[in-house]
């Protein structure tokens, strides 16, 4: 720290807690100057040689003891002791923690050069320009006083002096880094390489770009927020760092804000959120999406205002694709009957569709929101208090291109019916609904015919697209094998003869009805309620669908659970006993 010693006589002041006298003076005190109940007990020469406002205050001719009230000098009774010390001449040490002071009392008590040269003002000056504006730790120490003595200070330029020594500072290359700085924390993601080894020898150790974030941690918010208005305006740092410095400094002043238990505070804490916000760089990614729905969420709780949500909402919206499910479970305020705020997250979504119409942001980041939101989906279907209409709205929020299979979101639909049991008919039709059982994985398909949650007509849809999965499979295989023989017969001769197109139909024909087989053979004859399995798209077992979903209709029927909306059903198993066969090229009647 830099300091400054100004005069060379002894220091003979002496404070005994409520009066302050000089000892060993020969000369009797002809003055008395009080500051609140504090009494400085001086003679009027020393102070009228360098203090204009004394000349005012001090008549110019009488002898008798004067008492003068001085109520509002910058600094108090110790910014006074500083100044009346030099005066006399004696030793004034001074550092970065009293500079100010005592420079806002000097001009308080006009110590300037028109009094005396070389007074007070100008040599405090010398000292800030030369030492303490110079050093990056004194400057911030400096910039920490200067609250305490507004508006002085800030008349005085000492505030925007101490300001732009820390951003030109800050924002200043990092090879001409000289000075001392904290560093404590990782480095940022684009550094990690600097500081490898080449051609066997260590490279000196590179300065971060991040260097000064942990020394301002120690500011004020207002303070603070001057310093980084005034970085951002040089345009110099990188805003990931701006970002990085602006998590730091969260954490450091609200640590509670990184813990699963939400902070509490008052008009205060309220106040330092929403600036804090303010600040946060525009760019996308400056800030990590974790961070500012932590941020969210604290604005929530306390209730910031309307405009700190929604400028929160809409830089989430923007990276949304970056964030977690626990990031998401954001509690609701008091008052609210579900544990989540659906409400939040449904914002948010609708905020990252309405930006990537937008940006056309590409595809795999609409796949992982829609990972994220089916996951949030299974969270808050845990809630018995979960409204089925915000479930569904929140989950047609992300297009159905988003979703290339539906595993997830059969999770959180089962999830639900599962806690809400007694969820009715309609309801839980349009919760399935959601769902499309072509995009089922043959896991989620196994898991599916087996569920007495669904509705019938779903376990149906379920069934029917896993035989035409069968169905399909098999055909593939078919026709390749038509390919294999087509390609053989064309290798033995230059043309066929109709004997050899009718070997080429009849294998055709036999792939066909070895498919009308698999359709029909491919399910599990099993009573509704049974385990029914399925491995690789096709349910096994001896019986048709037809038959276990027969079981299953009359097991529905005898309970009375089967709705007019399941006639459908039976529709689609008749379709399926007749599955429709390629026409055949050859002439000859089909062999008995």
């Amino acid at each position: 720290m830099k300091f400054m010693k100004l005069g060379s006589n002894p220091d003979t002041f002496q404070d005994d807690g409520s009066q302050v006298s000089i000892v060993d003076s020969e000369l009797v005190s002809d003055i008395t100057v009080r500051l609140g109940t504090t009494k400085f007990h001086l003679h009027k020469f020393p102070l009228l040689s360098k203090c204009a406002r004394f000349q005012k205050l001090i008549p110019t001719t009488g002898d008798e003891n004067i008492d003068i009230h001085i109520h509002d000098i910058p600094g108090g009774p110790k910014a006074f002791e500083l100044c009346a010390k030099f005066c006399y001449g004696m030793v004034v040490t001074l550092n970065a923690y009293n500079v100010i002071a005592a420079r806002c009392a000097a001009e308080y008590l006009e110590m300037n050069e028109t009094v005396d040269k070389g007074n007070l003002i100008y040599k405090i000056d010398v000292f800030l320009s030369s030492c303490i504006f110079r050093s990056w730790k004194d400057s911030i120490i400096v910039l920490g006083t200067t609250k305490a003595h507004l508006p002085w200070s800030e008349d005085l330029k000492l505030v925007s002096h101490c300001i732009d020594s820390i951003a030109s500072k800050a924002s200043a290359d990092t090879s001409k880094v000289e000075w001392s700085y904290t560093y404590n924390r990782k480095k940022l993601p684009t550094e990690n390489d600097l500081d490898s080894q080449w051609n066997g020898v260590k490279k000196q150790q590179s300065v971060p770009k991040d260097w000064w974030v942990e020394d301002l941690t120690d500011l004020d918010i207002d303070s603070y927020k001057q310093v980084i208005t005034a970085i951002k305006t040089m345009g110099m740092v990188p805003k990931e760092a701006i970002g990085e410095a602006i998590k730091a400094y969260t954490y450091k002043k609200l640590p509670s804000l990184s813990k699963v238990s939400m902070i509490h505070g008052d008009a205060k804490v309220r106040a330092m959120l929403v600036t804090i916000t303010c600040l946060l760089p525009s760019e996308k990614g400056s800030v990590s999406c974790s961070f500012l729905l932590k941020l969210l969420r604290a604005t929530n709780l306390l209730k910031c205002g309307e405009m700190c949500r929604k400028e929160l909402v809409k830089r989430i919206g923007r990276q949304l694709d970056e964030t977690s499910v626990s990031d998401l479970l954001i509690p609701t305020v008091d008052g609210e009957t579900t544990v989540y705020d659906i409400d939040m997250i449904l914002s948010i979504v609708e905020e990252y569709v309405r930006q990537d119409c937008k940006n056309a942001q590409k595809h795999n980041a609409e796949v992982n929101v829609a990972k994220v939101v089916d996951g949030y989906l299974t969270e808050v279907a845990k809630d018995p208090n979960t409204p089925v209409l915000k479930f569904i709205h929140l989950a047609e929020a992300v297009s159905g291109n988003s979703r290339p299979f539906h595993d997830g979101l059969y999770r959180a639909i089962d999830m639900y019916l599962k806690e809400h049991p007694s969820l009715s008919k309609s309801d839980k039709k349009k919760l399935c609904c959601l769902m499309d059982c072509k995009k089922l994985s043959p896991d989620a398909c196994a898991h599916a015919v087996q569920n007495e949650r669904l509705p019938l007509r779903t376990v149906v849809q379920v069934l029917y697209h896993e035989q035409t999965r069968a169905s399909a499979a098999a055909t593939v295989r078919a026709d390749s094998i038509c390919i294999g023989s087509y390609e053989s017969s064309r290798s033995g001769a230059t043309t066929n003869t109709e004997d050899e197109w009718d070997g080429v139909i009849a294998v055709e024909e036999l792939s066909l009805s070895k498919t009308t087989k698999l359709d029909k053979c491919d399910s599990a004859e099993k009573s509704h309620g049974s385990s029914k399995s399925t491995t690789n798209g096709k349910v096994k077992g001896g019986a048709t669908p037809k038959k276990v979903l027969g079981k299953m209709l009359s097991s529905k029927g005898l309970t009375g659970e089967r709705s007019s909306s399941d006639s459908s059903d039976s529709a689609i198993l008749r379709s399926q006993d007749h599955p429709k066969r390629t026409p055949s090229r050859s002439t000859k009647p089909a062999a008995a």
